[in-house]
Formats: C-alpha cells, structure tokens, sequence
C-alpha cells in the first residue's frame, strides 16, 4: 500500500482468495477507460443482423417471385435474416397444408444465395412463414 501511495496510483486486489493475495498496481480510472475503449470498438466491428420481411402470395406471379427473391438475396448477402411470409385471404386458408409449403417453397428455389431454414414453416394468423439466413462459409 505505501508503494502504490508513494506512487500516487491504485492499489487493486486482483484474486482475493489466493495465497498470499494477488495485487496490482495501476491507475484504476485509466483501467476503466481503456476498457470502455475496447468494448466501444467492438461494437463498432460488429453488425447487427436485422430481419427483413418479403410478402407473397399463392398467386404472385413468376417474374414477382424473381424479384423478391432477388431482393432476399440481396438482404442475404448484407447479412441480414429474412423472413418470408405468404398472406392467405380468404378460402387460400383452408387449402391443403402440403400445396400452400410448395408454393412456399418456390421462393426458395430462386435464391442465388446460399442459405438455410431457420425458423418455419409456421402458421401465422395472416398466414404462412419462414425465417431464412446466409449459410458462413467456414461451417461444415
């Protein structure tokens, strides 16, 4: 304690319970800062991946479902998730379960990007979905 005193810096216990205790000697408001530096920076490297949503229906036609499914890869690619919904109206709700997955599923067959199901598909009040995300190239 005199060192740290006669030094006008800190004296911080950094593992109580050994023996003898472990001490160091430094300037405890300089720590603090530095470490909010580090965090800070950190978060200014990582991206926060949003969900963004693409609607279709049973009816979209062909061209509209290259579309969106093009806008989903575009969305992929940033790496964002993505969450498609198709909106059932009507007597679409009660068609057969199988038929409303594969016009689902059509979308998906149109992505370039390479990806998987992470969520879905699920049956919503409006209708049916699935969330999708970029498959990292350095999983197996």
């Amino acid at each position: 304690m005199r060192i740290s005193q006669a030094r006008g810096l800190d004296l911080i216990e950094i593992s109580p319970n050994a023996k003898p205790p472990v001490c160091k000697i430094m300037d405890y408001g300089k720590y603090l800062y530095e470490q909010s530096r580090k965090t800070r920076q950190s978060l200014k490297k990582s991206h926060e991946t949003e969900t963004k949503s693409i609607r279709i229906s049973i009816s979209t036609s062909p061209h509209d479902l290259e579309l969106k499914a093009k806008k989903a890869s575009e969305f992929l690619e940033e790496g964002n998730r993505v969450k498609i919904e198709m909106i059932l109206r009507g007597r679409a709700k009660y068609l057969d379960k199988q038929f409303i997955r594969e016009r689902l599923e059509r979308i998906l067959h149109l992505i370039t990007i390479n990806h998987k199901v992470v969520d879905g598909p699920k049956q919503s009040p409006r209708g049916i979905g699935m969330i999708i995300e970029k498959v990292s190239p350095h999983t197996t």
